[in-house]
């Protein structure tokens, strides 16, 4: 599987958090935490899908990846430690965290890999 199969919708799912959050609770940080990484992983997963075209890998793409999906960990992590809060912050750091294992497997594997082309 491709990275950007699975990192554009993640990071439409937490733009459509953060301004969920805004309107529900009037939350500045949700907004902008949810736009800010969701659009970085976002245009990553477009870099990435851009690359995949090309028959190329993006490194610069699949590393921001992991970062954003890293710090999201780190961060909501923390915050469901502090509130036992599933909702957001549970929810946040269960998906982040399965997706920074996916990112790093697909750093340790190469990237994405390319079918054959058939003659």
């Amino acid at each position: 599987m491709h990275d950007f199969c699975f990192t554009i919708p993640y990071g439409l799912i937490l733009v459509c958090g953060g301004i969920f959050g805004y309107f529900k609770k009037g939350s500045l940080a949700s907004l902008g935490g949810g736009l800010g990484t969701g659009f970085l992983l976002v245009l990553a997963g477009y870099l990435s899908l851009q690359a995949f075209h090309k028959r190329k890998n993006s490194y610069f793409a699949l590393i921001l990846e992991t970062v954003c999906a890293a710090m999201l960990t780190w961060i909501m992590g923390q915050r469901y430690m502090q509130t036992s809060k599933i909702m957001p912050a549970g929810v946040v750091a269960g998906i982040s965290v399965v997706m920074t294992v996916f990112y790093l497997y697909k750093i340790t594997t190469g990237g994405n890999h390319f079918p054959s082309k058939a003659e």
